[in-house]
């Protein structure tokens, strides 16, 4: 691991407001881009296609974000968090790369299917850049995605795949698990709207030790949360909100009426694990560490290690 990383990914541990003297922010992106080359049944953005003015419109406020980002002084991470598939499009890419290189970023991810070719990544600081990637099954060969996972792990790319937790893909994901490098950790998303049994959610905390986390929604209205204050959502405009699931507006990025505050949850219940991540009550930055934005955490709890489940208690959903 080179110098760089040594230094700067423990900051990832102790997140500080802009406005703070040396205060890191985290940003979770989402611009208007909502087209996907997959066609997958349960999303709703399945072969959706982009006008070229949306496309023109999205590489325009991807690049006025970037600009800003690249203009500061204190330490900042980024999660990409595309509607659509973000790596298809040049302007993802080039801005993974652009983000990965700039000294304060300390970590640039993205949410993926990863069917893109991978030699851009030969350009990347892969000290800083990582990959969150979800395996579809029925939208790609799966010895073709083994092989994409195979070549991110020869490359040395830090990245994590996962799985939708629908019934027809346990097979599959039970495979995926065996034939993945021990090092790769395998999540498991528990798919929205399905209620699971004891012995369905069983099969899957095999696979995935921290399926738990994901299996019902965490109570969070009055809770303490990170959002809005060390960590924020912006989309294309640069409207700030506290989080993607949460529509009140903080403010704007781009003309400095957005100040960071702590505020605890307004929501009832927090079901996705880019919000209840960082909400206080699940303890997951001690479980995630500097791998919280490409979800990779810091043992990999990978099935018969030993390691353990999350200690998940009713009382804490």
């Amino acid at each position: 691991m080179s110098e760089r990383a040594r230094v700067h990914l423990p900051v990832l541990q102790g997140l500080g407001g802009e406005d703070r003297a040396g205060g890191h922010l985290t940003i979770l992106y989402r611009g208007p881009l909502s087209s996907c080359d997959y066609d997958c049944p349960y999303c709703p953005f399945a072969k959706r296609r982009d006008s070229r003015e949306g496309l023109r419109r999205d590489r325009a406020a991807l690049e006025r974000f970037t600009g800003w980002v690249a203009e500061r002084k204190h330490p900042i991470s980024i999660l990409f968090t595309p509607w659509g598939e973000g790596l298809v499009r040049s302007w993802y890419r080039r801005a993974m790369v652009e983000l990965s290189r700039l000294p304060h970023v300390r970590r640039v991810a993205i949410q993926t299917n990863f069917s893109c070719r991978p030699g851009w990544l030969a350009e990347a600081d892969l000290d800083t850049l990582a990959l969150w990637v979800t395996y579809h099954p029925g939208q790609v060969d799966y010895e073709r995605f083994l092989d994409r996972c195979r070549d991110l792990v020869t490359r040395g790319v830090r990245f994590s795949v996962g799985v939708v937790g629908l019934p027809e893909h346990l097979d599959r994901a039970r495979r995926l698990r065996a034939d993945l490098p021990a090092e790769v950790y395998l999540w498991v998303n528990a798919a929205e709207g399905h209620l699971y049994t004891d012995d369905e959610a069983a099969h899957w905390t095999e696979i995935d030790r921290l399926f738990p986390y994901s299996r019902t929604p965490h109570r969070s209205s009055g809770q303490p949360c990170r959002t809005g204050d060390t960590v924020i959502s912006v989309d294309g405009e640069g409207t700030v909100r506290r989080c993607h699931f949460v529509p009140a507006v903080l403010g704007n990025l781009y003309d400095g009426t957005f100040r960071p505050e702590a505020r605890a949850c307004p929501a009832a219940l927090c079901d996705c694990h880019i919000g209840y991540v960082h909400l206080e009550r699940t303890g997951l930055y001690d479980v995630f560490a500097d791998g919280i934005l490409e979800r990779i955490p810091r043992v990999n709890p990978v099935p018969g290690d030993g390691s353990g489940g999350p200690q998940v208690s009713r009382a804490g959903r």
